[in-house]
């Protein structure tokens, strides 16, 4: 059986293949899944640690049914997956003498998923989890952590990772249209993607090979027969989403009226927000139980618009959507020549961003009809005879000493957007530094992209974000005693010439690997060694 998860900041959602009709279909587990309506069913992202040294959580479903997500406790937590990789301001609190990490949040709530989904009398042997399109290796690996656990109740052959944007494209399957830009806008995150899809003429639907693994094996075709392929050609992320929303509403009414900031609150705030996008005015009441007062809380959707636009939100959707245009710009792409507009994620729900994208495409090519199972379900035609080409999201650099700033910086060897594999390895030439060099450091980071810094920060028990200065946002992979050294020198290098003659390679799985050769002796110091694999 193979599964995909989309895990997300407010709903996560779990989809299988069915065999017996060749078509995905959304699971619904039980205890930890709802659905409202003509939705599918999803699992909130919620959970409530019980204890956390045994690992005990209620998770999903079962937490809001017990309500445990309304009380004033240190032991819920909501919107985690944001922190997750992140470097946060604040602090979580210590539970039963065990201090909490998002990751370990994260962990439990994909644990009790996975043990959840391994009840469904079939064996899981395939796994694919998207990921957000601006993600970093650290958020990667950490999922390569969680279906690696032992805690798990069976272990998983095969995991591959999909980015989000992606997904959506293919989960929408529109077989008339080739280049099509996803706007996934869920609870935590918004993430713009330029997909080219090149329909394949084989009318064949068996799996003929893989495109993401987890470990040594690569992409194979199993056959003569033409892969269907999904191109990234554009992408842009930011971390806005949904939480920010709620966040804001629950400032101004707090504000306004004087509503306390409390968990109740802010699901109260959620499910205004929620009830907006089908009607033009919303109310709940709130009882104050210290009080013993009651208030009607009402909000119109033009007050919500409002409060949006003091947000400088559709400023933000608009710088998003233009660089994404731009990237398409320089290959010669146009904003008449895209086909189809896919809204995804709960936030793509909100009218007003759906009358936001409608003023940039004709309406005719917005789409915003699966804007919660497409991803997951989407995921899964990667077991279904698709492959795909991207590339690399972030750029990646080599440390070096600036003098005019008198510090470290970083210099550009790979740029955002570069296809892999490359066709051509890149050189680059070193010297030594100083009289009997015994070796040479190399230390490579992965550079984000040029955007706004986002600081993910608490106010109170709340966790959100706000805009910063723009800075240069590095993550060195290599920087250890062992993992920076390239080259051995003998004899010991001296200042004055360049030594070595390094090739940067990235193959077919991403993994950046390197050649190096000792110009003065003519032997090869370091032969197509991998180094750290990309993202």
């Amino acid at each position: 059986m193979t599964i995909a998860i989309d895990f997300g900041t407010s709903n996560t959602v779990i989809a299988r293949w069915n065999a017996a009709n060749e078509q995905p279909e959304v699971l619904k587990l039980p205890g930890l899944s709802r659905q409202q309506g003509d939705n599918p069913p999803v699992v909130p992202s919620l959970i409530y640690v019980e204890n956390a040294q045994t690992g005990a959580v209620a998770a999903g479903q079962q937490v809001s049914d017990r309500g445990l997500d309304t009380q004033q406790d240190a032991r819920f937590f909501n919107s985690f997956k944001r922190g997750i990789g992140s470097d946060i301001q604040g602090f979580l609190p210590s539970l039963d003498q065990v201090p909490i990490r998002f990751e370990q949040l994260g962990e439990w709530f994909l644990q009790t998923v996975l043990s959840s989904v391994a009840e469904v009398p079939l064996p899981l042997d395939s796994l694919i989890l998207t990921v957000p399109v601006d993600s970093f290796e650290t958020y990667r690996h950490w999922l390569g952590s969680v279906v690696e656990s032992p805690q798990l109740p069976q272990k998983i052959e095969q995991v591959r990772l999909l980015d989000e944007p992606t997904a959506a494209a293919l989960g929408y399957g529109l077989s008339d249209a080739e280049l099509l830009l996803v706007v996934d806008f869920g609870g935590g995150t918004l993430d713009m993607s330029l997909v080219q899809l090149n329909r394949s003429a084989s009318p064949s639907r068996h799996p003929l090979g893989f495109i993401l693994k987890w470990g040594e094996k690569s992409f194979r075709e199993e056959s003569g027969q033409k892969l269907e392929t999904a191109k990234v050609l554009a992408k842009s992320g930011q971390n806005l989403g949904g939480t920010d929303l709620d966040n804001w509403l629950l400032d101004e009414l707090a504000s306004q009226q004087g509503l306390p900031k409390t968990p109740l609150t802010y699901r109260l705030v959620e499910r205004l927000k929620i009830e907006l996008s089908s009607r033009t005015e919303a109310t709940e009441v709130y009882f104050n139980e210290d009080s013993f007062e009651s208030y009607e809380l009402t909000v119109s959707r033009s007050q919500f618009e409002e409060i949006l636009t003091q947000q400088q939100f559709f400023k933000r959707l608009d710088e998003s959507l233009t660089q994404v245009l731009q990237q398409a710009r320089r290959q010669g792409l146009e904003t008449p020549d895209i086909d189809a507009v896919l809204l995804v994620g709960g936030t793509s729900q909100i009218p007003a961003v759906q009358d936001w994208i409608r003023q940039w495409f004709p309406a005719e090519k917005v789409r915003c009809d699966r804007p919660l199972d497409a991803i997951a379900t989407g995921a899964l035609q990667l077991s279904q005879g698709i492959a795909l080409k991207d590339f690399l999201y972030h750029g990646y650099g080599i440390r070096y000493w600036n003098r005019r700033k008198n510090a470290h910086d970083w210099h550009p060897i790979i740029q955002p957007g570069q296809p892999y594999p490359l066709e051509r390895p890149i050189e680059l030439a070193l010297g030594a530094s100083m009289p009997n060099q015994p070796k040479l450091e190399l230390v490579l980071g992965e550079m984000a992209a040029e955007a706004p810094k986002t600081e993910v920060f608490f106010d109170g028990d709340r966790l959100i974000t706000r805009q910063a200065e723009s800075d240069v946002n590095v993550i060195p992979l290599n920087d250890s005693e062992s993992g920076r050294t390239i080259a051995s020198l003998d004899p010991p290098g001296s200042p004055g010439s360049d030594r070595v003659k390094i090739q940067f390679r990235i193959d077919e799985d991403r993994v950046l690997r390197i050649t190096v050769d000792d110009l003065l002796t003519s032997n090869r110091l370091m032969d197509n060694q991998a180094v750290v694999q990309l993202s």
